[in-house]
């Protein structure tokens, strides 16, 4: 059975949450009157994501999980959000998953930090994944710049991810990397992909949307355009395990081998 997503390709208020968070909330009651269990966000959506800037920072007492919870409740839909994690003094670039009745169901804090524009000054790098369910659908969480990394992904797979959720604030410069990036990481994990980007100028960067949704067979199953949109997808477990199934790629891989080899190379 099918799990419909919806994918939010919105831009923020700049460094403005409430005015964001009010913005949007529209936008979570239209995905679930058309049938999502889940709608996504991109990357630090409420504020605009910034890698120098840690204005906003918060707990998960702070205002976006509460404001997100509220609207899960309210609608009975899962959301995927994102904000500044402060921690122990520390702040971290988050993504999160709250459930149809507002409690949060995973976390992941960015592990790759965007070193050209010095994200690792002011941020501090995750050490962890999590997988969860929602509706028929497993789901993993990564972040942007994460999708340069298939180890990540791989990560996921092992775990038992069948989609992986990518909110970003990807550039309109580099657009054609991300299209390669999302359908490279279906396709070698056999699995769903789904990234969801911004829109907009902000004094960051300039951002043209584009969200995708890549399946197990690494071609495109939902393309949002240039300009702000609601996207749906729907997603099938049994379409990943089938691709997994009748193409075992997985199980003809030779790590003994290439551990061998890079022994080798030492």
């Amino acid at each position: 059975m099918s799990t419909r997503i919806a994918l939010a390709q919105v831009g923020a208020v700049w460094e403005d949450p409430t005015a964001t968070l009010e913005n949007v909330h529209p936008l979570i009651e239209t995905a679930a009157r058309q049938g999502a269990r889940l709608i996504c966000f991109p990357e630090q959506f409420a504020t605009g994501w910034d890698p120098q800037s840690i204005r906003h920072a918060q707990s998960w007492d702070g205002e976006v999980p509460a404001t997100l919870s509220a609207y899960a409740r309210e609608y009975r839909i899962a959301i995927l959000g994102s904000l500044r994690l402060e921690d122990e003094a520390r702040v971290y670039n988050t993504a999160f998953i709250v459930g149809p009745g507002g409690e949060r169901v995973a976390e992941y804090r960015k592990i790759h930090l965007f070193s050209p524009l010095e994200e690792g000054r002011h941020y501090h790098e995750g050490n962890n994944i999590h997988v969860c369910s929602v509706g028929d659908m497993a789901f993993g969480i990564a972040i942007c710049y994460d999708l340069r990394f298939p180890p990540l992904f791989r990560m996921y797979m092992e775990a038992g991810a069948e989609c992986v959720l990518v909110p970003a604030a990807w550039p309109a410069s580099r657009i054609d990397a991300w299209e390669l990036f999302i359908r490279s990481r279906a396709l070698e994990n056999q699995m769903y992909v789904a990234g969801i980007n911004t829109t907009g100028t902000t004094p960051v960067g300039h951002y043209n949307g584009n969200s995708l949704v890549a399946g197990p067979y690494g071609k495109i199953i939902a393309r949002g355009p240039e300009s702000a949109r609601l996207i749906f997808a729907d997603l099938d477990p049994g379409v990943v395990h089938e691709a997994r199934r009748t193409f075992p790629v997985q199980e003809d891989r030779r790590p003994a081998v290439y551990h061998e080899i890079a022994r080798g190379l030492k």
